[in-house]
């Protein structure tokens, strides 16, 4: 007899370790397991075996401190080893086990839809004419954790401009790759695949939204989203979309990966919202990514309002979530 899985949306929250309490028993045990064995202390996550910063090629790029946070920063092993990215796998540190197999280079993002210059643009098309900053951005998961990350990019606005969206354009939607070969988390059903994701076009051309191709002054590590991705602060982390081979402009409101699996809990705009709670755990307090407690009050749209507010204006952002 064949039997069905439970996909991760379809599993009663009783039957799921809370995201806090899971962390909290892992971190807790490794950290005994390096005393008792007289190691020196470091930033370092159960079950996990960090990639090293050195096999990352450095990139030249400025530090633009206009979008410096007064938050420390995360480490890279943090950062490297804690990760969404079912492609990969569900656990946390499935993608910094399995990412390794992907190869990312040569790389060719697909642009079409409703802009002037279509076309399919290498990497090097992408990236090279670009002058690369580093920006200080809070990342905060729909898990209700959270993370301080020196990403090096440039403003998707600058790529908008290039391909000159026509006046029928009001969203932009985006692709992950698809290559279950590579990417083992696909051979399975947790989503449906390829991941997709879009923004309305004004979120799209804000100068917060960064086309990323690197942090910590390297380039992206494949579980972070390589070699291209997508980051939007002010949004939960799923959002922004990684490993992108497609960016289309079109004029209705693209379909989303977790809004086609589980409408309910996962809607288009997705902002930072303290005040709209996940129907299975609040979202009014964040644990930062290596602490143990989820003491980190909420702020919403991430602490960027002063910046996206007026993008929403008018809206019921309960209703439209």
């Amino acid at each position: 007899m064949l039997t069905k899985s439970k996909q991760v949306w379809e599993m009663p929250w009783s039957e799921i370790t809370p995201e806090g309490v899971y962390r909290s028993r892992r971190e807790f045990l490794q950290m005994a397991a390096v005393g008792s064995a007289g190691l020196a202390a470091g930033s370092v996550l159960a079950g996990c075996e960090a990639r090293p910063e050195a096999a990352q090629a450095p990139l030249a790029f400025t530090k633009n401190q206009a979008y410096a946070v007064a938050d420390p920063l995360n480490t890279f092993e943090e950062v490297t080893n804690f990760n969404n990215f079912y492609e990969f796998g569900t656990a946390k540190d499935d993608p910094a086990r399995y990412a390794s197999a992907l190869t990312t280079k040569p790389w060719t993002v697909k642009v079409g839809g409703r802009v002037a210059k279509p076309g399919n643009y290498t990497y090097d098309d992408l990236v090279k004419p670009q002058t690369l900053e580093e920006r200080v951005y809070r990342l905060r998961c729909v898990e209700a954790w959270s993370a301080v990350i020196p990403w090096i990019g440039f403003p998707l606005a600058d790529l908008i401009k290039r391909v000159e969206p026509t006046s029928a354009a009001k969203y932009v939607a985006f692709t992950t790759l698809l290559r279950p070969n590579e990417m083992r988390g696909q051979r399975t059903g947790a989503l449906d695949w390829p991941y997709v994701e879009g923004l309305r076009l004004d979120e799209a051309m804000h100068p917060l939204t960064l086309a990323t191709v690197g942090l910590y002054g390297k380039e992206l590590p494949n579980q972070n989203g390589a070699p291209i991705r997508i980051v939007v602060p002010w949004k939960y982390g799923f959002k922004s979309i990684k490993s992108i081979v497609s960016i289309e402009f079109v004029e209705k409101e693209p379909p989303t990966a977790w809004n086609i699996a589980n409408p309910p809990e996962y809607g288009f705009y997705s902002n930072v919202n303290p005040e709209r709670d996940h129907p299975r755990w609040s979202q009014r307090r964040e644990r930062r990514l290596g602490g143990f407690l989820a003491n980190i009050p909420t702020v919403k749209f991430n602490g960027y309002g002063d910046q996206v507010a007026s993008l929403y204006a008018g809206m019921d952002l309960i209703k439209y979530y």
